[in-house]
C-alpha cells in the first residue's frame, strides 16, 4: 500500500472496531472542530469512520484564533481535534469534559520553494537566518498556532521587524504551497504536512534548535449529547487504519 494513498489506506477498517461502535451507539450526527492542518487526514478518515459507525460528520477546519472565538462563543459542537494551543484559553478549556486529552498528531516546521528554484542553506540557526533575509517574500498563515511559533523563530533569529515587510499572509495553510509554486512567494514557512503538494520542493526541515512539533488533541464537549459517539471517534482516530493515513498525510500519530 502506498503510504502517499491515505484514502486508500484508510477503507481497510478493523472488524473489531466496527463491532465495538455500530453494535453499541445509535447514529448521531457530530459536529467537528479540527485544525486546518488536519484537513487532510480527517477528510480522508470521513468516509471510512462514517461507513463503519453509521455516525454521521460534519467538519470545521479552522485556524488556531478562529476555534477559540467558535468554542467560546457557545457554537455547538461535539469533538475537537486542534492545536493544543486552544486548551491554553482558559474560557475554551472550561468548554471540554473534564479529564485528559487524547493526542492524535504532531508534526514539525519546514520550509519550502517552487520546484526548480535554488533551495538554500538553513541546516543552522545563522544559515537560516540568512535565507530568510534574502528571500524578498515568504508565504505563511500568521494567525495560527503554528504561525504563531514561526513568528516567535523570527523573534529568536532578531529578524521579526525585516520579516513583517516580506510576509505574504495566507488565508488558510493549504494556499501556502500554491503560494510558492505560482511565484507569489519566495519561500514557504509552515508545518511540513501542508508544504507537500504540486509545484514546490521541501528545502528541509527548521534547524534543530529552531524545531519543534506542534501537536494536535482531541477532547469532547462537556455538553454534548452525542459523547459516546464523539468518544467513537477519537478512538477510531487512534485505530491502525487512522494512524496509517495520519502517516501518509506526513504527520506522527500521537
Amino acid at each position: 500500500m502506498s503510504k502517499s494513498s491515505p484514502k486508500s489506506v484508510a477503507i481497510l477498517l478493523s472488524a473489531a472496531f466496527i463491532m465495538t461502535h455500530t453494535s453499541s451507539l445509535q447514529a448521531a450526527e457530530l459536529k467537528v472542530i479540527a485544525g486546518g492542518s488536519m484537513t487532510t487526514s480527517m477528510n480522508a478518515l470521513a468516509a471510512p469512520f462514517e461507513k463503519a459507525s453509521g455516525h454521521k460528520l460534519s467538519i470545521h477546519f479552522d485556524s488556531t484564533p478562529n476555534i477559540i472565538a467558535r468554542v467560546n462563543s457557545g457554537t455547538p459542537f461535539d469533538v475537537v481535534v486542534v492545536p493544543v494551543d486552544v486548551f491554553k484559553d482558559i474560557a475554551a478549556k472550561a468548554r471540554f469534559a473534564p479529564g485528559p486529552t487524547v493526542d492524535i498528531a504532531r508534526v514539525g516546521y519546514g520550509v519550502i520553494v517552487r520546484a526548480g528554484a535554488p533551495k538554500p542553506d538553513i541546516s543552522t540557526p545563522d544559515a537560516f537566518k540568512k535565507a530568510l533575509l534574502a528571500a524578498p517574500s515568504i508565504a505563511f498563515l500568521p494567525a495560527s498556532a503554528a504561525g504563531a511559533y514561526v513568528t516567535k523563530v523570527f523573534e529568536r533569529l532578531g529578524i521579526a521587524e525585516e520579516m513583517k515587510a516580506k510576509t505574504k499572509v495566507q488565508a488558510a495553510p493549504a494556499l501556502i504551497a500554491p503560494a510558492v509554486a505560482k511565484g507569489e512567494a519566495e519561500l514557504g514557512v509552515f508545518l511540513t504536512n501542508v508544504l507537500v503538494a504540486p509545484g514546490v520542493e521541501l528545502v528541509g526541515p527548521f534547524p534543530g534548535e529552531l524545531q519543534q512539533e506542534l501537536v494536535f488533541t482531541s477532547a469532547v464537549a462537556a455538553d454534548t449529547k452525542e459523547a459516546d459517539a464523539a468518544k467513537a471517534l477519537i478512538d477510531y482516530l487512534r485505530t491502525q487504519e487512522a494512524t496509517a493515513v495520519i502517516k501518509a498525510a506526513g504527520m506522527t500519530p500521537g
